[in-house]
């Protein structure tokens, strides 16, 4: 597993002013990924990749069995940034029926006739289940600063600095509820370089296989980096909490985030202590009954 002193360096201290440029986009640009080299870490990311999926599936059952907390794992990004990726090489070991995927589209018009978070609150998972916002009520305080004229009916047309924290203290109030009624909260922010996003922007453009991923509106939002920035700033800023703390992940190397990310998703369930059911004397003596009578002792 990674060393915890290193994964503390991506989580955003609660009350803290984030500032992106702090935070790297490419671990090989740390202090610790300069002295391994890119071999070992790829290597390295690789095998803590392979070690977490194996504990995570136990993991899962385990909080599966229990039945007393379930998992929210919250995925945000600039575009490119490889959240699908994540999803799938993360969650390939994990059994499906305990794992739900939810992808937020632009809101319907039932949707917006209701609060903003309405439509993912009917999407959370269940106790026993890990659910994963791809996307998720962050998009309400990101995308929609950026575009306030997609906030719907009945919100301000220019939006005041109140407004946005208001939404922010909602969020947080939401999670704390959440939290409050056994619902592990781990939010990732997929942290990467304009430079990388191109890079993978031209790959969708250039390689047939890759075709079907670009969009028009991919290279219509870029336009809008900076406005992103500074979106994704104020919402890390505001809403990372003791509870559901944020963590800024380097995502230019997608084997390094995905390690990242699956180690600290593993170690979090981990971390709740659970354990199977304990059965009852009774039901004891009817598990020795039908065990002796499977194996014939019991037949008359």
């Amino acid at each position: 597993m990674i060393k915890t002193k290193y994964l503390k360096k991506l989580i955003v201290e609660p009350g803290s002013e984030v500032n992106l440029k702090e935070f790297p986009t490419d671990w090989l640009d740390t202090p610790e990924g300069k002295v391994v080299g890119k071999d070992f870490l790829k290597e390295r990311s690789e095998e803590v990749l392979e070690e977490s999926r194996k504990l995570l599936a136990e993991a899962q059952e385990l909080l599966y069995a229990s039945d007393t907390h379930s998992v929210l794992i919250v995925l945000q990004a600039m575009d490119a940034a490889g959240k699908d990726g994540t999803i799938r090489h993360v969650m390939a070991g994990v059994n499906p029926q305990g794992c739900q995927v939810f992808s937020f589209k632009k809101p319907s018009a039932e949707e917006l006739d209701h609060n903003f978070l309405w439509r993912y609150m009917k999407s959370l998972p269940e106790r026993g289940r890990i659910g994963i916002f791809n996307r998720s009520y962050y998009e309400d305080v990101l995308v929609v600063k950026v575009h306030p004229e997609w906030l719907g009916p009945g919100s301000p047309a220019d939006p005041s600095d109140k407004f946005w924290q208001q939404r922010y203290e909602d969020i947080n109030n939401f999670e704390q509820h959440l939290a409050r009624n056994g619902t592990l909260i781990l939010k990732f922010f997929l942290h990467v370089s304009k430079d990388e996003q191109k890079r993978r922007f031209l790959e969708r453009l250039t390689n047939p296989e890759k075709h079907w991923k670009f969009s028009d509106a991919d290279l219509e939002e870029r336009e809008h980096w900076k406005a992103y920035r500074n979106a994704f700033e104020d919402a890390l800023s505001a809403t990372s909490t003791k509870r559901a703390p944020w963590h800024i992940v380097p995502a230019d190397r997608k084997y390094v985030s995905r390690a990242i990310v699956a180690d600290i998703i593993t170690t979090s369930i981990q971390g709740l202590g659970l354990k199977y059911p304990e059965v009852s004397e009774e039901k004891l003596i009817k598990l020795a009954e039908a065990k002796a009578k499977l194996e014939g002792v019991a037949e008359k």
